[in-house]
C-alpha cells in the first residue's frame, strides 16, 4: 500500500487489499447501493484506515455555487425556457448557472470537460442529448452529479431524466384534429433517433389508429424541429395528389414554418388548412393566427432538474431514474373545421 496520504492512495490498491474488484470500490466510494454489506464495510473500513478521499470529493455540506447547464445548441427559443426554469431554482439559491453549447461536435464536448475539470460544479444539466459514455466516465470521477433533461436515447438507470409526456402529446394533437373532423392529417416530425420524437410520432399514429384511420408513410416528414423543416415538409405534404386538411408539427418553430408554406401558397389558416405545435413557445400566443399546440412544461422541466442536481449535490438521496411532467392541449384559433 502506498501509505496513509490520501493522494497517494489509489482505487485500485484499496481494491488489491480488499480482495475485490476496482468497480466495486468504485461504487463503494460513489455512494451506490449495489454492494454488498459485508463488502461495503470491509471497502469502508480501508477507506478510513488509509484516510483515502478522492480527488474533487466533496462532502455534503460543501457547495461550489455554480451548476452547468449544456445545451447541444442555443439557437432556440426551447433553450431559453429551459434556462428560465434553472435559473427560477438556482438564483434563489445563490447558485450561478454556467451555459455551455458543444454543438455535437467532439472538440467542444472535450473543451468543456477540460474546463469543468479546473473548477468546482454542483452538477450538470444536459440538454436534449445523448450521455456519451466517456462523459458519463468522466463526470463520475470528477464527482460531478448529472441530470439529463429530454435525453435522445435511454441512459443509465443511475442518471436522472426528466422529459415530458410526449406520447400522450401526440395522442391530444391529434384526436383534437380528428375531433374537427380531419381525416387526412399530416405530421411534421422531429428527427427519428430522438426519444421525444419518436414518441409524438407514436401518439399520431395511435390517435389515427384508434380512428380507424390507415397511417399513411406520405403523409410524415422527418424534420429537425427547425422553422425550415417546417416549411420545407409543408410543401412536400401540400403537393401530394391528395393533400392534408390539417399538420401536426412536432415543434412550434417547424409551426411556424408552416404558417410561412401555407401562406405562400395563397392559403390560409385555418379556413382552408389547421395546424397544431408542439411546446407552447411564448411566440405561439402572438402568431397570426394565435397557434393551436401541445404545451411542455419547458420552464418546471429546468426548474426540476436544478432541484435535483441541488439536492443531489447535497448528497440526498436519488428518488427515481426517470421524471415525466405532463403535457397539454392549449387550443387557440389554428386548428378549426376541414373546408367543406
Amino acid at each position: 500500500m502506498a501509505g496513509d496520504d490520501g493522494e497517494r492512495i489509489t482505487i485500485t490498491a484499496i481494491a488489491r487489499e480488499a480482495g475485490v474488484s476496482v468497480p466495486t470500490v468504485s461504487r463503494v466510494v460513489n455512494g451506490r447501493a449495489d454492494v454488498a454489506p459485508d463488502t461495503r464495510a470491509r471497502v469502508e473500513e480501508l477507506l478510513n484506515r488509509h484516510g483515502y478521499r478522492r480527488r474533487g470529493t466533496r462532502q455534503p455540506t460543501d457547495r461550489a455555487g455554480l451548476v452547468d447547464l449544456v445545451f447541444n445548441d442555443l439557437d432556440s427559443p426551447w433553450a431559453v425556457e429551459i434556462l428560465r426554469g434553472v435559473e427560477d431554482v438556482a438564483h434563489p439559491q445563490g447558485v450561478g448557472t454556467v451555459v455551455s453549447a458543444i454543438h455535437r461536435h467532439k472538440s467542444a464536448t472535450r473543451q468543456w470537460l477540460q474546463n469543468l475539470q479546473t473548477r468546482a460544479s454542483d452538477g450538470v444539466i444536459l440538454v436534449l442529448s445523448d450521455l456519451d459514455p466517456k462523459v458519463h466516465a468522466e463526470l463520475r470521477r470528477l464527482d460531478v452529479p448529472t441530470v439529463v433533461i429530454d435525453p435522445a436515447g435511454v441512459p443509465s438507470l443511475d442518471v436522472p431524466t426528466i422529459g415530458a409526456t410526449n406520447w400522450a402529446g401526440g395522442l391530444s394533437a391529434t384526436e383534437h384534429l380528428l375531433s374537427l373532423g380531419h381525416r387526412r392529417i399530416g405530421l411534421i416530425a422531429g428527427p427519428r433517433r430522438l426519444l421525444c420524437s419518436r414518441a409524438r410520432l407514436d401518439g399520431y399514429r395511435a390517435a389515427l389508429e384508434a380512428a380507424g384511420l390507415e397511417v399513411e408513410d406520405e403523409l410524415v416528414y422527418e424534420g429537425d424541429f427547425y422553422h425550415e423543416a417546417g416549411f420545407t415538409g409543408t410543401q412536400q405534404l401540400l403537393s401530394l395528389r391528395r393533400p392534408p386538411t390539417a399538420i401536426f408539427a412536432s415543434s412550434d418553430q417547424m409551426a411556424f414554418g408552416v404558417y410561412e408554406a401555407i401562406r405562400q401558397r395563397g392559403l390560409r389558416v385555418p379556413t382552408d388548412i389547421s395546424v397544431v405545435g408542439f411546446d407552447d413557445l411564448p411566440e405561439a400566443r402572438w402568431s397570426s393566427p394565435p397557434l393551436t399546440t401541445v404545451r411542455q412544461p419547458l420552464v418546471e422541466m429546468g426548474m426540476l432538474a436544478a432541484r435535483t442536481i441541488l439536492a443531489l449535490s447535497q448528497g440526498e438521496p436519488l428518488v427515481t431514474p426517470r421524471l415525466e411532467l405532463a403535457t397539454e392541449l392549449v387550443v387557440r384559433h389554428s386548428s378549426a373545421a376541414p373546408p367543406a
